[in-house]
């Protein structure tokens, strides 16, 4: 007997040797600080893109909604304030429309959201000056804004907000995971930071939307030469 309880015990140790060697013990170092995130435009342009066949939506547009099921965003295409979204009816390929310039731009919507600042308002709504709400977000090229004139709520504060239904077409659209970053026509969009940054990182123009804050930017324009009071003379 005593040889197999020799062996017996030789295996255990040999076992709990394995265990301590194969385990490591990490610890928190209480003076961490995590880097802050990054500014929009950077993250816009320094997040890896993704393969945007998995967010096509046909129509040469491009639609996602956030982990959290926050904010919902189309890479898409506008005639004038006619915004071609494949979750909304739009007056986008009404004939009447085909004289206006088709742009690119990616458009927001939000379940939960910030009201606008007073800055931000820009539309008086057909004269009353009434009915300008935030919750949702639009970017092209050259401009970015927040809020809109509407009577109503938002279609994905109708799915997803307060008293939402949880269920029509957005709750079919693909997910953006969090640092994701995607892009259609120079336009880009990044779930990041708790919500949503889209913006054309060529131009310095951008937006960033989350439940509690927003945030339009917009590069500083450049100084111009100072014009001289009078014309050189000539000797």
């Amino acid at each position: 007997m005593e040889p197999m309880l020799r062996t017996v015990l030789g295996i255990l140790a040999a076992l709990l040797l394995l265990t301590a060697t194969a385990c490591t013990v990490t610890t928190k170092d209480p003076g961490y600080v995590p880097p802050p995130p990054l500014p929009a435009l950077e993250q816009l342009q320094q997040a890896p893109l993704v393969d945007p066949k998995g967010f096509s939506q046909g129509e040469d547009i491009l639609s996602f909604i956030t982990e959290d099921r926050n904010v919902a965003c189309s890479l898409t295409s506008a005639r004038g304030e006619h915004l071609n979204l494949p979750y909304e009816e739009n007056s986008f390929s009404d004939s009447a429309n085909n004289r206006l310039a088709t742009i690119p731009v990616a458009h927001c919507e939000l379940a939960t959201y910030a009201k606008p600042a007073a800055t931000d308002v820009k539309d008086d709504c057909a004269g009353t000056g009434l009915g300008y709400l935030g919750g949702t977000a639009l970017l092209t090229p050259e401009s970015a804004k927040y809020g809109e004139c509407r009577s109503g709520v938002t279609q994905m504060e109708a799915a997803y907000g307060p008293k939402g239904s949880k269920t029509g077409p957005l709750t079919q659209l693909p997910v953006l995971a969090e640092g994701q970053n995607i892009e259609r026509n120079g336009l880009r969009c990044s779930a990041y930071n708790g919500g949503v940054a889209c913006g054309n990182v060529s131009g310095g123009v951008a937006f960033f939307v989350a439940r509690e804050r927003y945030e339009l930017i917009s590069k500083a324009p450049e100084t111009a030469s100072p014009v001289p009071s009078q014309a050189s003379k000539t000797p």
